[in-house]
């Protein structure tokens, strides 16, 4: 027999049902579709300096347990109603988990932490999911990672961001150039001024129109012609070198905006290399990127959870702790109640 031209390294095609299927499952009522455009245009609002709030994107590392990520979610909606005034929160919904290696890559691919890869039942759960966080009343964000996935759940979406891995990829930023809802470009890994450049450079491109191939509703390969998303935005999250969320670094950041003809706005993410990836020091990142807030800052970014910390897969789903996240450690709930109060 001849050589095969293909699929030398591929196990197995399983066919995916089309987003359309998963959309008639859980459809998006009226009401929904209403409350998602409002969120989505009160976010542009800020981002414009149209609204003073201070825009809050906070919640687990990851969504792993629907559980208690709806308790989290209760809980969230209501400090969100009693802190309205000042802040417009958006629960941080990821179902998606770029690996520096390999592990656990989030509730679409390993819904059940079995090590079984499932997307079609992690889909339709991460789809239902955003639909009882959106009937609470509650804002979702999330993090894009693969290109296939925003057919399935982007109409439930009111905040996206493109992460540090991905921020100079290409196939991600004409992506978020199609995309519905306001975008976020992280700075690269590395932190620098060079890296901050990158997630800038990010933003000219998503803000501008492309044609790249894709997918419609119906599951058919297209032709993708996007029109440039105008609601994209930097968010600082250090790097390898070390944190950007002072003056200095806001100020470059601010004047590399400014010459890419933006306005001079951000987000800064509390969490990551900005905390030195311990969850303990978010709080106060938190408090001392409030002190940039006349100088451009209209927006963090917490982890959060019903329990602070984190705790390893390995030892298996069965002895998981409730509450308490498995990717990155956030802190606990009590501690993100009383810091957002005192903002």
């Amino acid at each position: 027999m001849p050589e095969e031209l293909h699929d030398q390294n591929i196990h197995s095609l399983v066919p995916l049902d089309p987003p359309q299927v998963y959309l008639e499952r859980s459809p998006v009522t009226k009401g929904i579709r209403e409350d998602v455009i409002g969120w989505r245009q009160q976010i542009k609002t800020i981002l414009s300096g149209g609204d003073t709030r201070l825009l809050v994107i906070v919640g687990p590392c990851s969504i792993h347990d629907e559980k208690a990520g709806l308790e989290y979610a209760r809980r969230l909606v209501a400090l969100s109603h009693e802190l309205q005034e000042r802040l417009f929160i958006v629960m941080r919904v990821y179902f998606e988990k770029p690996r520096t290696t390999v592990g656990w890559k989030g509730l679409i691919n390993e819904p059940n932490l079995d090590g079984v890869m499932n997307p079609s039942e992690g889909l339709g759960r991460a789809r239902q999911f955003l639909l009882e966080v959106a009937r609470l009343g509650l804002p979702s964000g999330t993090e894009w990672l693969d290109p296939i996935t925003p057919q399935y759940l982007a109409d439930l979406v009111s905040w996206g961001a493109i992460g540090a891995r991905t921020t100079e990829s290409q196939t991600h930023r004409e992506l978020a150039s199609g995309l519905s809802m306001p975008v976020g470009f992280k700075n690269g890994t590395g932190g620098t001024k060079h890296s901050i450049q990158i997630g800038v450079n990010g933003m000219i491109a998503a803000s501008n129109p492309h044609v790249f191939l894709g997918m419609d509703v119906e599951g058919r390969v297209a032709q993708t012609h996007t029109k440039g998303n105008l609601g994209v935005h930097l968010i600082l999250r250090g790097g390898e070198q070390g944190p950007n969320y002072g003056s200095d670094s806001v100020a470059s950041a601010c004047e590399m905006l400014a010459k890419a003809k933006f306005p001079e706005r951000l987000l800064i993410d509390c969490s990551h290399d900005n905390s030195g990836k311990d969850h303990s020091r978010q709080p106060a990142v938190f408090r001392s990127a409030l002190e940039q807030r006349s100088r451009g800052v209209v927006g963090m970014m917490i982890e959060s959870h019903l329990s602070e910390g984190n705790q390893s897969l390995k030892e298996g789903p069965e002895n998981l702790r409730y509450g308490v996240s498995i990717t990155d450690a956030c802190i606990g709930w009590e501690q993100t109640a009383e810091l957002l109060r005192q903002v």
